[in-house]
């Protein structure tokens, strides 16, 4: 079959009840290599072709209503069919669609963002930001750090100062650099990573590390104590930054105790390394602060951000500079020989910054802290009594559960059982989207999602618990 005469282009743009879904499946097939994805296995069943979406809801090609409780990607914090926001684009893409940042130029929209993120990253004790570094991802982003980190240290004569500390089952990108600085094992089997000078420690995830007897706060400061030791072990005048996630994201939402960030502060300060902040998920509201850093009270020298400063309508990222570093590489450091064609992109700049306008104007930051964030977490809570989780976490707009084969030990079920994928094939098939780590269940919603749309997210959860408990129990799977 010669897929390419299957659609006309036009055919593309059309509404739900006008796509044919077969013949965009097979010139996807065809065409297509996605993120993540075993084709084989994709081609034999065919995607699920998204066709249009609106506030907090998507719908693919057969006209099925989806709630999407992952923000498309931990992204659409604003909500999807957000007029202001290709509005915005239109505007400047009628204006100046595209310049660079090389060769002694800017553009509007470009400093204009810079100078308004810089007003919402709060100071933290001495410590404050000034400046930003535009990228198109939290990849790219990443990427940037480590040039950044290296750069800084060899500026101050410490040329010595090359490893970079993360965390295991860690993610913080998918290009060579983020992908060595994530701490996922699948990833690392792939394209001999991660690069020299980056190595990991234990992740802050009680269920899995925390010892029996120990309680929270114990665990927290001893999981902190790891990067102590990991310093140790290579010599501090080696080691140039710790980077972690606020709340580990694609992991699974892992939410620290709330002992282990101050642990983690004191050492950074100890032994003089930089700490960054990985918040292209935590940022922009979605843990009910503009920056993550500011709930946990840590002191980040760079902040990693993406996703949510444009709610994923545009691609941007960007690291926000804190003044130890900026003013290093800025006085001392002469030409920074780095950079990316779309680092501040105007298109890009001038969404986000509606972007933040809306998110101001309609309050969803503090919406998320005092009022739908604490529905969430009581509703989330409450799925502690099903017979199937283990354990349901919240903070802010993330949550996560482990479905477990016996309650009253946590015990985990087979690995290849794939027990969160038949949850997840549950949801899509009630019209739910949750995303399925391991045995982990974790949802990201937009911001903008009401307390009646939580209630109607919850039942939907609890009826894809129910339908997986059936299906588990049919097969004998539980303890």
């Amino acid at each position: 079959m010669n897929t390419s005469t299957l659609i006309a282009p036009p055919a593309l743009v059309r509404r739900a009840e006008q796509q044919d879904t077969q013949a965009i499946q097979a010139l996807d097939s065809a065409h297509y290599i996605h993120p993540f994805t075993d084709h084989a296995g994709l081609a034999s069943r065919g995607a699920r072709v998204i066709t249009h979406a609106d506030n907090i809801y998507v719908w693919d090609s057969e006209g099925k209503k989806i709630l999407d409780a992952m923000s498309g990607l931990w992204c659409v914090n604003a909500g999807y069919g957000r007029k202001e926001l290709a509005d915005a684009a239109y505007q400047q893409m009628m204006t100046l669609p595209f310049y660079n940042s090389f060769f002694n130029t800017t553009n509007v929209p470009a400093v204009q963002l810079a100078a308004k993120l810089a007003t919402l990253a709060p100071k933290v004790g001495e410590r404050s930001f000034k400046h930003v570094f535009f990228s198109s991802s939290g990849s790219e982003s990443n990427d940037t750090n480590v040039r950044m980190v290296r750069r800084y240290w060899d500026l101050l004569g410490q040329p010595a100062r090359k490893v970079i500390i993360s965390r295991e089952n860690a993610y913080h990108g998918s290009t060579m650099a983020g992908a060595s600085l994530g701490g996922m094992s699948g990833m690392h089997a792939q394209g001999d990573l991660p690069i020299p000078n980056i190595t990991h420690i234990h992740q802050p995830y009680f269920a899995e590390n925390g010892k029996a007897g120990e309680s929270r706060a114990d665990f927290g400061v001893r999981a902190a104590r790891w990067l102590e030791e990991k310093i140790l072990a290579i010599g501090a005048e080696k080691v140039a930054a710790f980077i972690a996630e606020p709340v580990q994201g694609a992991g699974g939402v892992i939410i620290p105790p709330e002992t282990y960030w101050p642990e983690i502060q004191r050492i950074v300060d100890k032994y003089g390394i930089l700490l960054i902040s990985d918040e292209v998920i935590c940022a922009f509201g979605r843990l009910g602060h503009w920056f993550a850093y500011e709930k946990f009270g840590y002191k980040p020298d760079l902040v990693t951000f993406a996703k949510g400063v444009t709610s994923g309508y545009i691609p941007l990222g960007g690291v926000m500079v804190g003044n130890r570093v900026a003013e290093v590489l800025i006085d001392k450091g002469g030409e920074f020989n780095h950079g990316y064609t779309y680092s501040g992109h105007p298109v890009a700049c001038a969404v986000a910054l509606a972007n933040i306008e809306l998110i101001e104007r309609e309050g969803l930051v503090q919406r998320v802290r005092t009022d739908t964030g604490p529905y969430l977490a009581e509703c989330f809570e409450s799925l502690n009594a099903h017979p199937l989780v283990g354990e349901a976490q919240s903070c802010g707009f993330v949550a996560g559960m482990s479905l477990v084969r016996h309650k009253p030990t946590q015990a985990a079920f087979d690995p290849d059982l794939g027990v969160g994928m038949i949850c997840r094939a549950h949801c899509f098939n009630n019209g739910l989207i949750m995303r399925a780590v391991g045995d982990r269940m974790i949802i990201s919603p937009p911001l903008v999602m009401t307390r009646a749309q939580i209630d109607e997210m919850m039942a939907l959860i609890r009826r894809c618990l129910d339908a997986t408990l059936a299906d588990l129990r049919a097969q004998g799977a539980l303890a």
